[in-house]
């Protein structure tokens, strides 16, 4: 049986050449680094997985003085809990209920839910034009799963925490889905290769090999319209077809 990272620091060095110190050792190709500070929340044998692309830069500077429990989704928790009960995953509250659900099941060793992200060391890309390393913005997702490191990377980090999965977890949510949705087709590729078997489509944004199913959803730090589009908070938006899909292979997979 498989197993998930236990809540908190993960002891894992397998994408860096060096001696490994956590949150100080980088590995760097062309414009891309990712530094060693891989982190996990909640259950490590959960029916549900919940999972970003990389601790984006508010979590990335949260590390050295937040407590372990505040730093997955800091910032953005109103917004995680809004797309989860959207796809039927937390009952739907007000803005303070479902943001103190999100700190509860987040901190919850025992719980339902396992929380991470696809690549669990914090990604960032140099910036030419700020002379600086970021660790957000557009494209992040599926630009860095086609680069050479990032191809490696999340190769390395789907076969460490992915491939072997407890067999009580049935369900995989993805927070992104990219460009003209290619981090959807991305991480399709990722599974195929490092769970081999006979995975299929269910729709646009979900997909599964019969044993668990994957399902991508509107990322929690998205800008502008896209969340509200996403939620079907903009009437008629083509964006909501995407949360509708989404919220349907969740039900499915609990009440097939």
């Amino acid at each position: 049986m498989g197993c998930l990272p236990a809540h908190g620091r993960i002891q894992c060095t397998r994408c860096y050449s060096n001696n490994v110190v956590f949150d100080e050792t980088t590995e760097t190709h062309g414009n891309w680094r990712i530094t060693a500070n891989p982190l996990a929340w909640g259950n490590s044998i959960p029916e549900v997985i919940i999972l970003g692309f990389s601790k984006g830069p508010t979590q990335a500077g949260a590390m050295a003085a937040a407590p372990h429990d505040q730093i997955a989704y800091k910032g953005s928790r109103l917004n995680v809990g809004k797309i989860l009960a959207r796809v039927g995953l937390l009952e739907r509250m007000d803005s303070e209920a479902i943001k103190h659900k999100v700190d509860e099941i987040i901190s919850d060793q025992n719980g339902r839910f396992h929380f991470g992200s696809l690549v669990r060391c914090t990604v960032e890309r140099f910036d030419e034009n700020s002379n600086k390393w970021k660790g957000s913005g557009g494209g992040m997702l599926d630009k860095f799963v086609a680069s050479d490191l990032g191809k490696q990377v999340a190769a390395n980090c789907t076969d460490e925490h992915l491939r072997r999965l407890p067999r009580e977890t049935k369900l995989v949510v993805m927070f992104g889905l990219g460009t003209k949705l290619n981090y959807v087709n991305e991480a399709f590729k990722l599974y195929s290769k490092a769970r081999p078997g006979e995975w299929r489509w269910l729709n646009e944004v979900s997909y599964t090999d019969g044993t668990i199913t994957v399902v991508h959803v509107e990322h929690f730090a998205s800008q502008g319209a896209l969340i509200p589009q996403w939620l079907g908070e903009k009437s008629g938006h083509p964006r909501a077809q995407w949360s509708e899909m989404a919220e349907h292979s969740v039900r499915s997979t609990f009440n097939p």
